[in-house]
């Protein structure tokens, strides 16, 4: 039997946050095995394997419904989380290898007593849509340009291409609706795995809210985001929205869904360059584990 332990990631003042199943022994599970997972369970699901060379410490594996994942922000930082309170892990500093590329998770203990985990990401690199897919993206979430704020659509990456849209205000935001066919339509013409919908709480405590309507991964919405809240946070660098410091910035999400959760984003800076970004939130353990 294979066991499955489940945390709630990015949970917001200790509800919400995006559900994460995890198997932290999976060598002997093929990828036909590891997807059954993430289909009983219905969320992006991460699987433990041993490192494959001895420059690192693990190799995680990720898989929604509908396919596997490059990379997935929230069930690294579960898995970890996990790790670290299995006692299984070396130190402080952890070397994880994804098909997205290599990650660093770095590991605290809080002021609880539990792990606290933050993992690397890559400084983003940011796009602006053309005409025609700024055409596509609004008409896909039945807006026009009156429903958007005075900013450029954008695609934005750091592990995986995210589409940043602009919104007036919250009120909008949470007004959308997900079309999940034509999402995935839109996404592919574009080059996107996901649109990532946005919009200013509190520009002066770097306080943002967001939804995650995903390309193709079996759901219409996510709770939590964490690669897509750090394209977003290098796409606020970009439009003047953060400042150039390291503070933290917040991004809500799952608002809509009734699982308000909460990511932490900090972009670093070397002589006043990006170099890259820690995602990091809390995490809560979910009721039970399950054996498949």
């Amino acid at each position: 039997m294979t066991e499955v332990q489940i945390v709630d990631v990015f949970t917001h003042r200790g509800q919400g946050g995006n559900p994460c199943p995890v198997v932290l022994d999976a060598a002997g599970m093929t990828a036909s095995q590891m997807q059954d997972v993430a289909r009983r369970y219905g969320h992006e699901s991460a699987f433990v394997l041993p490192p494959q060379d001895g420059g690192q410490d693990f190799s995680f594996r990720y898989f929604v419904p509908n396919h596997e994942m490059e990379m997935c922000g929230h069930a690294t930082i579960g898995a970890l989380w996990l790790l670290a309170r299995a006692g299984r892990l070396a130190g402080p500093m952890q070397r994880i290898a994804t098909r997205s590329g290599a990650v660093t998770g770095y590991v605290e203990i809080g002021a609880t007593g539990g792990p606290e985990i933050a993992i690397s990401q890559p400084a983003g690199k940011v796009t602006s849509l053309d005409a025609a897919s700024v055409a596509d993206v609004c008409a896909v979430l039945g807006i026009d340009h009156a429903d958007l704020a005075d900013r450029p659509l954008r695609n934005a990456v750091t592990s995986r291409v995210k589409t940043l849209v602009p919104m007036k205000d919250p009120d909008h935001l949470n007004r959308l609706q997900s079309n999940m066919g034509a999402v995935e339509a839109v996404c592919r013409r574009i080059g996107s795995t996901g649109l990532y919908p946005y919009a200013i709480l509190d520009a002066s405590e770097a306080m943002f809210e967001a939804r995650q309507f995903p390309r193709a991964s079996g759901y219409p919405e996510d709770a939590a985001t964490g690669i897509a809240a750090a394209a977003l946070a290098f796409g606020l660098l970009h439009d003047g929205d953060v400042p150039a410091d390291d503070r933290v910035i917040h991004v809500l999400q799952g608002r809509v869904m009734g699982c308000l959760s909460e990511i932490h984003v900090r972009i670093g800076f070397v002589g006043g360059k990006p170099i890259g970004c820690l995602l990091g939130g809390e995490v809560s353990p979910a009721a039970g584990n399950h054996d498949v």
